[in-house]
């Protein structure tokens, strides 16, 4: 049996088109999305990502700014100029493009930013949000795999799900969004006993830890539904993920693909969040 592909990349395309649609109708009443991105450094890989979340934003309608700052920014001026984004009310969004430079508190600048405008959503407001089941923006990688099982028809409800990776931005939001679909879930980590035993028994693997093929064939349930979150290179500077995906793909029931799996949805769910924000921010007005 070969498994069955998930593919981020059509997913994804839908979900643009409904936000585009979503977007017009927002603008018809007098309302720009609007989304600021931050930029600190020269990162390549970043620079790669803030010209995507631009590119799919003017390709939706949603206004996007890009804001460029050199590496030796002060971190007080970073603060003032998300402090200015917070109180500007033509802006919905705000994203502070990751790693930022070493001298930087990154815990800090992301909780500077204001939870209605926190689209990435790692703000604690918004962690707790997830953690007690109140509206708040989940994150945008571990909200796509949700809308990539719910895509599958993969009914979580008694499932057993095992979460490989523990971070903030995916393994622990994973997790708690499984949770509140009813699936019983186990979070694995770098001092888990005996992984495969566990990963055995699950009907849904999400992993999430950035090391190249740590999931293999012989740790995969016959039918299994795989998200694969990594992104990785081998030695020849191909993307590959977390999954052996030769060898799983004969096992498995469902696979997403590294690249055109869950990178181009980790994608379109910041351009959802940012058109909820503006949306949220109508209705607040409205009232």
């Amino acid at each position: 049996m070969t498994a069955q592909i998930i593919d981020g990349n059509a997913l994804a395309r839908q979900i643009r088109a409904d936000v585009a649609h979503r977007t017009a109708a927002l603008k018809a009443a007098g309302i720009a999305p609007s989304l600021a991105i931050i930029l600190v450094g020269d990162d390549p890989a970043s620079q790669v990502y803030t010209r995507h979340k631009v590119n799919d934003s003017i390709e939706t309608g949603l206004h996007a700014a890009l804001e460029r700052y050199p590496v030796n920014l002060p971190e007080a001026d970073l603060l003032r100029r998300i402090d200015v984004l917070n109180q500007d009310p033509t802006v919905h969004a705000i994203l502070v493009q990751l790693p930022l430079p070493g001298h930087m508190d990154s815990g800090k600048v992301i909780q500077a930013i204001a939870p209605d405008k926190d689209v990435d959503g790692f703000n604690v407001a918004s962690a707790g949000a997830l953690m007690v089941g109140r509206p708040g923006f989940r994150p945008c990688t571990p909200y796509g795999c949700m809308k990539m099982l719910e895509a599958i028809g993969c009914e979580l409800k008694g499932k057993h799900a095992v979460v490989i990776g523990r971070s903030n931005i995916v393994g622990k939001p994973m997790a708690l969004m499984l949770l509140a679909q009813n699936a019983t879930v186990t979070i694995c980590h770098s001092a888990t006993r005996d992984l495969k035993a566990l990963t055995r028994q699950a009907d849904v693997v999400v992993a999430a830890v950035g090391k190249r093929k740590m999931l293999s064939a012989d740790m995969v349930k016959p039918g299994a539904v795989v998200i694969d979150v990594g992104m990785n290179r081998t030695e020849q500077g191909k993307l590959c993920g977390d999954v052996d995906f030769d060898g799983v793909k004969e096992v498995a029931g469902w696979i997403t693909p590294v690249p055109g799996g869950v990178g181009p949805m980790t994608r379109a769910m910041l351009l959802v969040n940012t058109l909820e924000a503006a949306e949220r921010s109508a209705s607040n007005r409205g009232h």
